[in-house]
């Protein structure tokens, strides 16, 4: 067989430029795409790792704040709470002190009402106790229960003790004025009694000032500033006041209760 070197010339040709149009057109584009699309492929991952670093920034960022929103939270929590049983505490305590503030009250009111009970019910039995005092002395004695009293009452100025005429005498010329009080009011002639007697101690010339007062039950009083003498039927029934006055705490600790 033989060979048309011509034709195998010419086709070795068409092979080389077929290679180089595919190369210059065909492979060159190919290859260059394929180069720019691995870029492209390239830059999107280092975008997609970049969005992803930066989720993960805005992540821990998040934590980060929900952590610190958490602690605040609990803080506040806490402070609330704190207030709220400092209030309570506070709340309480002002119960508590208002509550023994009208226990107080009650019983300052409920001792008083008592005392006030026990006064009126004391002076009532001491003129009770008098009444009848007047009625027997009345039947028993030749004079009046008035005079008798006067009479005791002098007895007893003149039986002052030393002591006690040196502090009488001191007041008077200290120059106090001298009063005398009674239950009843005094005759003429008992006042001069008086007179007379207080005279043998201070002597003459002094000026007396009589009063009444019927609260003295049956009593005499002689008042100068810084010394007192008296006589009255309420020293002697005295025991009975005091029986009478412990009696009466019952009913006062009853209402405490």
């Amino acid at each position: 067989m033989q060979i048309n070197w011509f034709t195998v010339i010419a086709q070795i040709i068409n092979f080389l430029i077929l290679v180089w149009l595919m190369k210059k057109y065909l492979y060159k584009p190919i290859l260059q795409a394929i180069d720019e699309r691995e870029k492209k492929i390239a830059a999107e991952l280092a975008d997609a790792k970049s969005k992803v670093a930066e989720a993960k920034s805005e992540q821990d960022e998040f934590q980060k704040k929900n952590d610190a929103f958490d602690q605040h939270k609990k803080k506040m929590m806490d402070g609330l709470a704190a207030d709220a049983e400092k209030e309570r505490q506070k709340l309480l305590d002002a119960a508590k002190n208002e509550a023994a503030t009208v226990k107080h009250k009650l019983e300052e009111a409920a001792k008083e009402l008592q005392e006030s009970l026990n006064e009126k019910l004391v002076q009532k039995t001491q003129e009770e106790v008098l009444s009848i005092t007047k009625k027997a002395l009345s039947e028993l004695a030749s004079t009046n229960l008035e005079e008798q009293t006067v009479h005791v009452f002098i007895r007893n100025i003149k039986a002052i003790s030393a002591k006690d005429k040196k502090q009488f005498t001191d007041a008077f010329h200290a120059g106090s004025a001298l009063s005398i009080k009674s239950a009843f009011d005094l005759p003429e002639k008992q006042q001069k009694n008086i007179k007379t007697a207080i005279a043998e101690v201070l002597g003459l010339g002094i000026k007396y000032a009589f009063e009444t007062d019927p609260k003295m039950i049956s009593g005499i009083e002689l008042v100068t500033k810084g010394y007192k003498l008296s006589w009255s039927f309420a020293a002697y029934i005295s025991s009975l006041e005091k029986s009478m006055a412990s009696s009466a705490k019952e009913p006062l600790e009853a209402v405490k209760k």
